[in-house]
């Protein structure tokens, strides 16, 4: 993970320079300028609206009974989008449009749904990469366990009242 962070805060920034090179050379400096403040002006207002559309179906799904999964990831990819149209620059423009758009944001969230598998009835976690599995209390320890040591005890909320009229 961290080579491809390194990569990305490496290559984005001198492919987004040489693009504003090129197309500053070809247009000019300020309708280059507008252009990226243009972007980051719709580019906010689409996402605006696009988010307010995806927790709406992220309602009615859960006033349904259903579990809505893929909303849910949409609507992070849809906050991805946003710092994406924020950042000045074409290529990360181009990206957010590219997400802002329901098909690829609705493809690319089955591929991350398929990708992560969680079956909560046997408390398992499968990943892609192979399949780390978790059964039981996270809190117990099997050594204890073994052993037969059980702590028991009670406790009583107190309020700051309840604190004063102590001391």
């Amino acid at each position: 993970m961290f080579p491809i962070l390194v990569v990305l805060f490496i290559c984005v920034p001198i492919i987004e320079i040489a693009l504003f090179i090129q197309v500053g050379g070809l247009i000019g400096l300020w309708p280059t300028i507008a252009i990226v403040l243009l972007t980051a002006f719709v580019g906010a207002s689409l996402v605006r609206s696009q988010g307010i559309q995806t927790l709406m179906s992220v309602q009615s799904r859960l006033q349904q009974g259903e579990l809505p999964a893929q909303q849910i990831i949409e609507g992070v990819m849809l906050a991805v989008a946003g710092v994406l149209l924020l950042t000045p620059g074409f290529m990360t423009d181009a990206l957010g449009m590219l997400v802002l758009l329901p098909a690829p944001r609705a493809w690319l969230a089955k591929q991350a749904m398929q990708r992560v598998k969680v079956n909560a009835s046997s408390a398992h976690f499968h990943t892609q990469y192979g399949d780390n599995q978790f059964q039981g209390n996270p809190f117990q320890n099997s050594e204890h366990d073994q052993q037969g040591d059980v702590y028991e005890g009670e406790f009583e909320k107190q309020t700051d009242e309840d604190k004063r009229i102590e001391k």
